[in-house]
C-alpha cells in the first residue's frame, strides 16, 4: 500500500472518518436530482407528476424507531433503538403494543447501537411467524461495557401478541457507538443478509481505532467464531447462523462475508429479480447507491464513491508514526504530517464503483460553509445527504395484494435520508441495473430513518428519529425542533 505524507499547505485539509476532503471549488454532483442517469422528476423535483401525497401521523412516542416492517396482517412492526424493544403499530388507529422488551440491550447516549435490524419469516403451511432481531448487548459482567451484536430468532404468539422462545442465530459480532448500519433482510433465497458498518473508526472518539472494512477473516477466526473482521461488510447467513456453502471464498476463506469495503450501509433491499441494492453513507462526500455482487469489494476506506481523486484521500489516523495516534487531537479539517495518506488512485485492487453518488464535489470545495459557522455545525452543510434506508416497491408488494398501487413504480426504490430531511424515489430501468433518475418526494424538518409500503402500495410509512439536526431549504441548519420526532408517518398517494 502506497502512502504519502501531507506537508505544508496540503496539511490544512478537510478530514472526516478515514479521509480528507481537500479544501475550496464547485459542486459537480451534489444535487440529488442530477447525476449520470435521466432525471425522471418534474422541474421542481416533485413526484409523481400525476398525483400527490397526503400526510397523516400514525403514531408518536416511539423511542428512536430504527426498522419498520409490514407483518402479514398489515400491522407495522418497529424496532426502537433506544427504547430497547419491538413494537407493533396498528396503521389505522396508531395503537401500540410491545411485542418484545430487551432490557439487556445496550444503547449509548446519542449512539447508533441498541435494538436495530428486524426481518420477518412466514413459516410454511401457516405455521406462524418468525422474527429475527439484531441488537447490541454487553458481554462483560463487570461495570465495564464490552458491547457485541447478536441476531436472535423469536417465535410470534399471535394470540398473546408477544415474541418468545429466543434462539441465537449468531453472537459476538462487532458493536459500538457509531456506524452500526444494521439492516437485516430475509432474501428470496431464504438466507439472512445483514450490514455491519465500519464502527466509525478513524473519526471522532474512535479515530485511533483501525478500520477493518478491507480486512477479510482468516480460517482460524471463522473456526473460533471471532468476527472482528466483519466490520464494514455485508453478511449472508443461513437462518441457523451457519455459513452458507455457496458464499464466496475470499482470500482462501469462506465465511459469512458476502461483500466488503463499506462504510455505513443503512439501506439494503432486494428487487423482484433478486438484485440486491444498497446505499452507503460517505464521509464529507460521495454517498453511494450500489448493486451488490457476490464477493465484491466496494472500496472503502481507500475509495469514496468513484476512484477519481476528487476531494477525498484516505488519511489513516490509526497508523500515525512516529507520534502515536493517542497523542494526537482529531480534526475534521487538518491532518498531521505523521498520519499516512493515500490518493484514491493509489488503490489499485479491483473494486465495484457505485451506480450513483450524492455529494461528489471537485477538489478544493469549501467544507466550511459560512451558513454552518454558528456552533460549527459544518457537517450539516456538507453536500452529502446521509441515506438511511432502502425499500423496493416492486418486491414489497406480493402477488395477489389488492389494488394497482402507484403506476410506474414497479422498478423504483424509496430512500430515506437523515440530515437532508428528504424522502427520495430512486428509479431503475426494467432490467433492474440501469439507474434512470432520482426524484425528491417530500422534504420536511424531520430525520427520516426507515420506510415501508402498505399492502395496497398507495401508502409510504416512514419512521423518524427523536432528535438530530436537519438542514433547511437554504442548506443551513434548520431552526426549531423536529416536526414529528419519534413517529411513524403515512404519506398516502392520491391520484
Amino acid at each position: 500500500m502506497k502512502h504519502t505524507r501531507i506537508r505544508g499547505p496540503l496539511a490544512a485539509a478537510a478530514v472526516l472518518a478515514l479521509g480528507i476532503s481537500l479544501a475550496g471549488a464547485a459542486v459537480t454532483g451534489g444535487d440529488p436530482a442530477g447525476g449520470t442517469g435521466t432525471d425522471v422528476s418534474g422541474q421542481d423535483g416533485s413526484a409523481p407528476p400525476t398525483g400527490r401525497f397526503t400526510k397523516r401521523v400514525v403514531a408518536t412516542g416511539l423511542d428512536n424507531p430504527y426498522e419498520i416492517v409490514r407483518a402479514p396482517d398489515g400491522a407495522l412492526w418497529a424496532t426502537e433503538k433506544s427504547g430497547k424493544k419491538v413494537t407493533r403499530v396498528d396503521p389505522k388507529s396508531g395503537a401500540k403494543t410491545t411485542l418484545l422488551s430487551l432490557p439487556k440491550a445496550v444503547h449509548s447516549q446519542g449512539g447508533q447501537d441498541g435494538v436495530l435490524g428486524l426481518a420477518l419469516e412466514e413459516r410454511p403451511k401457516g405455521a406462524g411467524l418468525y422474527a429475527y432481531v439484531a441488537y447490541s448487548h454487553d458481554i462483560d459482567p463487570t461495570p465495564v461495557v464490552q458491547a457485541r451484536t447478536k441476531i436472535e430468532r423469536y417465535t410470534y404468539d399471535a394470540d398473546a401478541q408477544r415474541l418468545e422462545d429466543p434462539k441465537t442465530v449468531i453472537a459476538g459480532m462487532p458493536s459500538g457507538n457509531d456506524h452500526q448500519s444494521a439492516r437485516l433482510r430475509l432474501g428470496p433465497d431464504g438466507k439472512l443478509y445483514y450490514t455491519i458498518g465500519d464502527q466509525g473508526t478513524n473519526q471522532f472518539g474512535n479515530f485511533c481505532r483501525h478500520n477493518y472494512a478491507q480486512r477479510l477473516p482468516t480460517a482460524e477466526e471463522v473456526r473460533t467464531r471471532d468476527w472482528i473482521a466483519y466490520q464494514g461488510k455485508t453478511l449472508r447467513l443461513n437462518t441457523d447462523g451457519s455459513v452458507p456453502s455457496e458464499n464466496p471464498v475470499l482470500d482462501g476463506v469462506r465465511s459469512h462475508v458476502y461483500t466488503y469495503g463499506h462504510r455505513n450501509a443503512q439501506g439494503l433491499a432486494f428487487g423482484p429479480d433478486g438484485t440486491l441494492y444498497q446505499n452507503d453513507q460517505g464521509p464529507k462526500t460521495d454517498d453511494e447507491i450500489n448493486i451488490l455482487r457476490k464477493g465484491a469489494n466496494y472500496g472503502w476506506p481507500n475509495v469514496a464513491g468513484y476512484r477519481d481523486d476528487k476531494a477525498y484521500v484516505y488519511g489513516n489516523w490509526s497508523a500515525s508514526w512516529p507520534t502515536p495516534c493517542d497523542e494526537l487531537t482529531f480534526s475534521d479539517f487538518e491532518i498531521p504530517e505523521t498520519v499516512p495518506v493515500q490518493q484514491e488512485t493509489d488503490f489499485t485492487q479491483p473494486f465495484v464503483p457505485p451506480v450513483r453518488t450524492f455529494g461528489t464535489v471537485d477538489t478544493g470545495y469549501n467544507f466550511k460553509d459560512p451558513k454552518c459557522a454558528e456552533g460549527e455545525l459544518w457537517a450539516v452543510c456538507w453536500p452529502t445527504i446521509a441515506p438511511s434506508s432502502f425499500e423496493h416497491y416492486g418486491s414489497s408488494r406480493k402477488a395477489g395484494e389488492p389494488g394497482p398501487g402507484i403506476p410506474g413504480w414497479s422498478d423504483s426504490l424509496v430512500m430515506t435520508t437523515l440530515k437532508d430531511g428528504t424522502v427520495y424515489r430512486v428509479d431503475f430501468a426494467e432490467n433492474g441495473q440501469d439507474l434512470r433518475g432520482v426524484v425528491k418526494l417530500f422534504s420536511e424538518q424531520n430525520r427520516f430513518r426507515d420506510a415501508e409500503f402498505s399492502a395496497d402500495g398507495k401508502s409510504i410509512f416512514v419512521a423518524t428519529d427523536v432528535a438530530g439536526i436537519v438542514r433547511d431549504a437554504r442548506g443551513a441548519p434548520a431552526s426549531g425542533p423536529l416536526e414529528n420526532p419519534g413517529s411513524i408517518i403515512e404519506y398516502r398517494w392520491q391520484p
